[in-house]
């Protein structure tokens, strides 16, 4: 538990009033920058406004009070709007709380066993892919409001929205529509003249103006939502075996997207300032984050990689800067919160239209298409495909194994058994001199790669000429083996035996040696037939 030290305790013990003025700015600002993505968020979500700010109050808090990352700022992500919205309309609100506790739990299991290293064997183009993906997802579900469109049915599924979106395009609101592209103007034009304020509050502020001051016939979030300006309470869920059962799913895949999520949102942040984040350390705070923040009406939460960066760029350097952020969008909640009634939907559907395009890294999903090998842009447009086609847990679960078995087979292909070249067939080649003499009743054949069950038919299947009465298997490019491949190698030393031909085992590398002894395999070989190197190994077989 030693290394399980919140990095706001290493950072008090030489914080100083410097420091505390530049966090307390930084924090204020990324408040502001919060705002209006929270509430943005929470619509996306299918919640109410106010609870993607409960969230970004109590998981933003907790988690930079517990985190391992100096400047990690937490809240609702896009990551996980599509995901929020799919559980609370299957399983409602109390389902929603129950698998954000749950995936809360995992992460802090996954934090206390040091899994925070076991993240990075998730594949890239599986990140790339479902982040694409959801980002399509996204911009899928914010048509309805940026068109001021109605619909008949209230469809969950993406592939759903485009048709329902298709059949109700005659009821467009051209208001509408004219409000969503002015928001959107403010939020593409905005950054590349003025730095300081974020474009989101502005386009919020300049179009919920404008529709209120011309009497607008756009929906506002007042008109669809009603508003609370109450304190977060505590809400315990009602707790069910069976509804456990139910949302189990969707808390693992919660907890695996807030781990990726929340680490890759460190390394990022790591490479801004220099710094090194302690990875299990922070998964336990998200775990932490995400436990409170259901049970004071949040959704789930984790690592917000924009949030953060602001927070870098505008001087905030411990995690009191993140926790000002909290305490400044809870004096927000109390005292501003009727006025997030005039923001019109259209602004928030241009909001996460811009929040889509910068997450969906379109960029890298069409490098990676036009110049990885194959198997990389298949598992990528896989992971994407299914998406936006099911949802991110089949996603996620066919990418892996997807991602597996194409791994697989290239270790396979890697792992070779062949035949050495000997002296006497090479007598004339500019080669034989390289060559080592090797008796007439020997055969040599060398494995290169790891002998797992995927390439374990390669051992099994070794032929050997006639006349041949010691066979030497040279091992030094063999760096691990599993039982597939040790029943291989048994059976080839069954079919050996029977022949009367001895089987000499050269280099043998410290796994596959534990792995034979363990399983008595060098026993039944015999271990004077156990040669160091591939010398003494025909030296040995010379004299048999």
């Amino acid at each position: 538990m030693k290394d399980l030290v919140p990095q706001f305790f290493l950072s008090m013990k030489h914080y100083t009033k410097e420091q505390f003025l530049k966090d307390f700015v930084s924090g204020i600002i990324v408040a502001i920058i919060a705002l209006p993505l929270s509430i943005a968020l929470a619509l996306a979500s299918g919640v109410t406004p106010e609870q993607g700010l409960y969230t970004a109050i109590t998981a933003g808090f907790v988690i930079s009070f517990l985190g391992g990352s100096k400047v990690q700022i937490a809240g609702p992500t896009a990551a996980f709007a599509s995901i929020v919205a799919g559980i609370a309309a299957k399983n409602g609100f109390d389902g929603l709380v129950m698998a954000t506790i749950l995936a809360g739990i995992f992460l802090l299991i996954m934090g206390f066993l040091r899994m925070g290293s076991l993240i990075r064997f998730i594949p890239y183009t599986i990140t790339t892919g479902f982040t694409t993906g959801i980002a399509v997802t996204i911009f899928i579900g914010q048509i309805k409001d940026f068109m001021g469109l109605t619909f008949e049915h209230a469809p969950i599924e993406t592939l759903e929205k485009v048709s329902e979106v298709v059949h109700s395009i005659g009821t467009l609101n051209p208001m509408a529509l004219a409000v969503g592209f002015t928001a959107l103007l403010i939020l593409i034009v905005w950054p590349r003249f003025f730095k300081t304020i974020p474009p989101s509050l502005i386009a919020v502020i300049f179009t919920a103006g404008v529709v209120k001051v011309f009497h607008l016939p756009v929906n506002t979030i007042g008109d669809l939502y009603t508003i609370s300006s109450d304190l977060p309470t505590f809400h315990l869920p009602v707790f069910s075996l069976a509804m456990v059962q139910k949302v189990m799913p969707d808390a693992v895949t919660i907890a695996v997207l807030a781990a990726v999520e929340s680490l890759l949102s460190c390394v990022v942040a790591d490479g801004m300032v220099g710094s090194r984040h302690n990875s299990n350390m922070e998964l336990v705070a998200q775990g932490a984050g995400n436990i409170c923040s259901a049970l004071f009406g949040g959704i789930p939460a984790t690592g917000a990689i924009a949030r953060t960066a602001a927070n870098i760029k505008n001087g905030g350097r411990t995690p009191v800067a993140g926790m000002v952020h909290a305490v400044m969008l809870l004096l927000v909640l109390v005292f501003l919160m009727p006025f997030a009634a005039l923001i019109p939907m259209p602004a928030i559907a241009a909001i996460l239209f811009m929040v889509a395009y910068n997450m969906s890294e379109w960029r890298v999903f069409l490098s990676i298409v036009k110049t990885a090998p194959k198997s990389d842009w298949s598992v990528l447009l896989v992971t994407f495909v299914f998406t936006v086609a099911f949802d991110l847990v089949t996603a996620i679960a066919v990418g892996i194994l997807f991602a597996s078995l194409l791994f697989m087979k290239r270790m396979a292909d890697v792992t070779e058994v062949s035949s050495w070249k000997y002296l006497e067939d090479e007598e004339n080649s500019s080669e034989s001199i390289d060559l080592k003499p090797v008796p007439k009743h020997v055969a040599v054949f060398e494995v290169s790669g790891p002998m797992f069950f995927g390439a374990a038919e390669k051992i099994s299947q070794l032929i050997i000429e006639e006349g041949k009465r010691v066979l030497i298997l040279r091992m030094r490019s063999v760096p691990a083996m599993d039982a597939t491949a040790l029943k291989s190698l048994e059976k080839l030393y069954h079919n050996l035996k029977k022949k009367h031909v001895t089987l000499i085992l050269s280099h043998v590398n410290d796994q596959p040696m534990s792995m034979m002894e363990r399983a008595g395999f060098l026993e039944s070989v015999g271990r004077e037939n156990l040669a160091g190197c591939i010398d003494e190994a025909l030296s040995f077989a010379a004299d048999l």
